[in-house]
């Protein structure tokens, strides 16, 4: 699973806070854009649990099937997809770009496939005091019996090893051929913008403090949040329906999430 230079100093602080952590006293959360107040934008994270996060990284050059273990067997989308995302009866449509992101998108279309995501809580909504994200994906949200205010932190067991699936920070620069794996821009010293930057609607990799840290949360933003860009991976973007993410609350749950076009591109 937060223009005068005052109040630019102000937004980048509190987007800062937002998106490092799902709560204050969560260092990161799987599901959502996370970070404590001494974070930086940069470093939108998630917990873990107790296992080791590969942390190896692919310049642009190298085959990043040869440098990165287990990227091989994770879900790629060669293409695009449009996934259905139905909200309290209304749905919101996206479009998946394997084109820029085939890992990232990969991984959702397949967990969408799954029915990984229907029934899950939004448990992360931040609007104050500028519209920012909304979060979800944590799958401890099945329970109804937990918390949302304890949501943040969970991940997707993969059953076929009944292990944490991880997916590697990927991020394609503008005009590049190949994305990078395992660094974010300003670790990889890249200038160039991002070919999938966060625009209002963009849907979103929540991850921790590691780069490849990701799994199942994701979110989707609600403004332009150029401070994000080159440190977290957009997999797509909101086509349809972004008047409903805008009225998300904080316990909304996903009736149901469908691949209506494009499942042919997926690749397991």
């Amino acid at each position: 699973m937060r223009l005068n230079c005052s109040k630019f100093l102000f937004v980048f602080i509190f987007s800062a806070f937002l998106l490092g952590s799902c709560s204050t006293s969560q260092v990161a959360s799987n599901s959502s854009p996370t970070s404590t107040a001494t974070q930086t934008s940069s470093e939108l994270s998630t917990e873990t649990g107790t296992e080791t996060v590969n942390s190896a990284t692919t310049p642009v050059s190298e085959n990043a099937s040869e440098s990165i273990p287990g990227l091989k067997e994770l879900p790629r989308l060669e293409g695009k997809a449009t996934v259905v995302m139905t909200v309290k009866g209304s749905p919101i449509t996206i479009e998946v770009d394997g084109t820029n992101a085939p890992i990232t998108a990969g991984n959702f279309v397949d967990l969408v496939q799954r029915g990984a995501y229907n029934g899950l809580i939004f448990h992360r909504v931040e609007r104050d005091p500028s519209p920012f994200v909304v979060q979800g994906g944590d799958p401890q949200s099945k329970d109804p019996k937990i918390p949302v205010t304890d949501l943040g932190t969970g991940s997707f067991i993969d059953p076929k090893t009944n292990k944490i699936r991880y997916i590697p920070l990927e991020i394609k620069p503008l005009g590049s051929k190949k994305p990078i794996y395992g660094k974010t821009f300003k670790d990889a010293v890249i200038s160039q913008p991002p070919a999938l930057q966060h625009k209002r609607g963009a849907v979103a990799m929540a991850r921790s403090q590691m780069p490849d840290s990701a799994s199942s949360q994701f979110y989707f933003a609600l403004s332009d949040l150029s401070s994000l860009d080159g440190s977290y991976a957009v997999f797509g973007y909101v086509r349809e329906g972004m008047d409903v993410v805008d009225k998300i609350q904080q316990g909304d749950r996903i009736d149901s999430a469908k691949v209506t076009q494009g499942s042919e591109n997926l690749k397991n």
